[in-house]
């Protein structure tokens, strides 16, 4: 049975880790969401995205 998670929960779950255990202030937090989301705008997405889904995809060669 494979277990499927998405990289924003993966992401948003690690942010919340991070912000309780006081390494990432609220105010760098609140940097990095707005950056990702603006990214997500621009034409760096999709090299971006392509990056993560052949990372995701190797990894789960291996593991299988």
């Amino acid at each position: 049975m494979a277990l499927s998670i998405s990289a924003v929960v993966l992401f948003g779950i690690l942010t919340v880790v991070l912000m309780r255990g006081r390494h990432v202030s609220v105010g760098s937090a609140l940097v990095l969401f707005l950056f990702g989301f603006f990214i997500a705008g621009t034409g760096a997405y999709k090299p971006i995205h392509d990056a993560c889904q052949a990372i995701a995809s190797t990894l789960a060669h291996l593991i299988a």
